[in-house]
């Protein structure tokens, strides 16, 4: 038997309060593993300029209107905050929470939020890895209660920084998003709690594997490490029932996502979408997180745990 464990990502883009706030309050009654939003500035999905919700904000009011559903961003924007005061507002929403957070942290992609907030975005993707891993670093450390200073000729310039109080839980658990094999897997082997990368099965079970030579290099067990996947999911009796309410959702996103993401679109019945997840499993994932678009759609988040988890326990 499988313990399979979902996670929710309601995305802010496109989205209403009221909807986000109620949306989490389900994912929360029914006893999903976690909860996420995005950290963007702008949409990403469609037209840029659609209406979005800052991301630790939402976290801070999700945590006072739920009371068990972890909660974290996936993930948060590198470039778009200093680490000391990412580790401050996840502290901050471990205390609100009551020990619920996961501090969600990525190297960020989206050139147009940069450019027109005036926030560096480096001049290469390569460059925001190494600002990740030594952003990482400083994180665990003052999440765990230590001081940090800067080493000479790193990006940050940190000196004597502690921070008080510290977080409700003895270890804030970090989740990394992202696949590169060379330098994120490496961040992920030193640093994180939870991996979030979304891939067909054959490319998952070959990133977990240089994943795991990352942690052997390092001197880390892979086992303390939970694998998600990503994936849309939409679940109805037929696949034709789910494909319409994905391309409403998608109207209303001012979207298309074509056929290049297609490997993560679970559209149809139960059995199906189960079928899918298994194929996770196999590559070594026991946790996924299905990224929802608004509007919110209920059945899915319902049959989800009430339908689909039984299934793919059962294998």
């Amino acid at each position: 038997m499988t313990d399979f464990r979902f996670g929710i990502m309601l995305a802010s883009q496109a989205a209403t309060w009221p909807g986000m706030l109620e949306a989490a309050k389900l994912v929360d009654r029914l006893g999903y593993d976690h909860l996420w939003t995005w950290d963007h500035l702008h949409a990403i999905v469609g037209e840029p300029l659609q209406p979005i919700f800052e991301g630790y904000t939402v976290l801070g009011a999700w945590a006072t209107a739920t009371e068990r559903v972890k909660l974290g961003l996936l993930v948060g924007a590198n470039t778009f905050r200093n680490p000391g005061v990412v580790a401050k507002a996840i502290s901050t929403l471990d205390h609100a929470s009551d020990g619920r957070a996961i501090a969600g942290l990525g190297a960020a992609w989206f050139d147009y939020e940069h450019e027109a907030h005036g926030i560096e975005f480096g001049a290469s993707v390569g460059e925001r890895l190494d600002w990740l891993d030594e952003a990482t670093a400083a994180v665990r450390t003052l999440l765990d209660g230590g001081r940090v200073t800067s080493p000479a000729g790193g990006h940050y310039a940190f000196r004597d920084l502690e921070h008080h109080p510290r977080p409700i839980q003895a270890h804030v658990p970090i989740m990394i998003g992202g696949g590169g094999e060379k330098k994120t897997l490496r961040t992920v082997a030193r640093f994180a709690d939870y991996w979030n990368v979304s891939a067909t099965p054959e490319a998952l079970a070959r990133k977990n594997g240089i994943l795991a030579q990352h942690c052997a290099a390092v001197g880390r067990d892979p086992a303390a490490i939970i694998r998600t996947s990503g994936c849309w999911i939409v679940i109805r009796d037929s696949r034709a029932a789910a494909e319409r309410v994905w391309a409403n959702q998608m109207a209303h996103n001012l979207a298309d996502l074509g056929e290049d993401d297609a490997y993560r679109h679970f559209f149809g019945p139960p059995e199906l979408v189960a079928e899918k997840l298994q194929e996770h499993v196999a590559a070594g994932f026991g946790s996924t997180v299905v990224e929802m678009a608004a509007p919110y759609d209920a059945e899915t988040i319902e049959r989800l745990i009430g339908e689909v988890k039984p299934l793919v326990d059962r294998g």
